[in-house]
């Protein structure tokens, strides 16, 4: 059985250079759950936690993974 945790992560940099001013870039991670059981729970507060919270500028969002 796997288990799973849920983290939030920006997809973009500053970069003068690049259109935009953003470069494509995977964040750090930055977990807001662990030891998750299922991964319908975990899509599920992936789910929620981006429908409560902005995206912004450097596309701030939560995901999961097997941990």
């Amino acid at each position: 059985m796997s288990v799973y945790k849920v983290f939030t992560r920006t997809w973009w940099i500053e970069n003068e250079a690049w259109p935009d001013g953003l470069e494509p870039c995977a964040g750090n991670q930055r977990t807001i759950a662990r030891n998750i059981a299922s991964e319908g729970e975990a899509r599920e507060i992936a789910q929620k936690w981006n429908a409560e919270h902005d995206a912004g500028r450097y596309s701030l969002k939560a995901e999961y993974t097997v941990a």
